[in-house]
């Protein structure tokens, strides 16, 4: 088995259909969200390397110094597949999109450290 980081990602404009929600209807769906994520993850509980979490404001750090940024990505999880086909298919209808305002989630193989 090799291990997978799926990273959940949101542009700013998913949020517009949430904001649009009243504030009944949001915590509705904050909390049927959270319990399909809590499913997801106890469905898929034997194959979390890494239970991942939401993400907070990123710094840019090259030789220019230190920089407030903006990117896409909003959480992470690392698994466990056969395969980073297997790996993505985990991730079908998950409830970062298919319930909350998310984009996307993207999977990659975490690779070894080359070693000389």
């Amino acid at each position: 088995m090799k291990n997978f980081l799926a990273m959940y990602l949101g542009e700013p404009d998913s949020m517009k259909g949430w904001e649009d929600l009243s504030e009944d209807q949001r915590q509705q769906r904050i909390q049927e969200g959270m319990a399909a994520w809590g499913g997801w993850m106890e469905k898929h509980s034997d194959i979390l390397v890494a239970e991942g979490g939401p993400l907070g404001k990123t710094k840019r750090i090259d030789s220019s110094g230190i920089s407030d940024v903006r990117n896409n990505m909003t959480g992470y999880v690392i698994v466990k597949a056969e395969s980073h086909e297997d790996a993505a298919k985990l991730f079908e209808n998950h409830p970062h999109f298919a319930i909350f305002p998310g984009d996307c989630v993207e999977v990659m193989e975490c690779m070894p450290i080359p070693t000389p």
